[in-house]
């Protein structure tokens, strides 16, 4: 599809890592609360869902819109801590690593889950399959030195 195509090769820029992360989000959270948990803007080029998980070192709920890569078993998704190629690991990663159980909302259903760093030949595995479904992340990752953190979350 030429519209994904493009949409792609504008989101592999260095323009696009500087203002997308305080655009996108914040216009996600906004049609996310107006339409109660129906739409996400994002989520109409790449599935999506809204994760509350428990700040890292503030205790407090955290809700993030984040792109996600459903599995074939409709109980996991993939989450991707591209950090739209900018240098650190977003926020949530750091969340997911220190209270690993979250809730996302899918398609306005929220869902108790677990999250699980991939590491090794998981991680290796699961990232192939992350740049078939969105190509970017190769982008992403070459653009910064820290390895993108790959999880699995599973329904509880």
């Amino acid at each position: 599809m030429i519209g994904e195509r493009i949409v792609q090769k504008m989101s592999s820029t260095r323009g696009f890592a500087k203002v997308a992360p305080h655009v996108i989000p914040a216009l996600d959270r906004a049609v996310h609360r107006i339409t109660r948990g129906r739409v996400l803007l994002s989520a109409q080029m790449l599935p999506g869902v809204v994760l509350t998980s428990t700040g890292a070192r503030s205790g407090l709920p955290r809700r993030t819109p984040l792109a996600c890569m459903p599995e074939d078993d409709g109980r996991t998704w993939i989450l991707v801590g591209s950090n739209f190629g900018r240098d650190g690991h977003p926020a949530w990663t750091a969340n997911l690593l220190a209270h690993p159980n979250a809730e996302v909302n899918w398609k306005g259903t929220d869902i108790p889950v677990t999250a699980t760093l991939l590491t090794g030949e998981e991680r290796a595995a699961v990232w192939k399959t992350a740049l078939a479904f969105w190509p970017p992340y190769a982008t992403y990752q070459a653009r910064v030195e820290r390895e993108i953190r790959l999880f699995r979350i599973t329904r509880r």
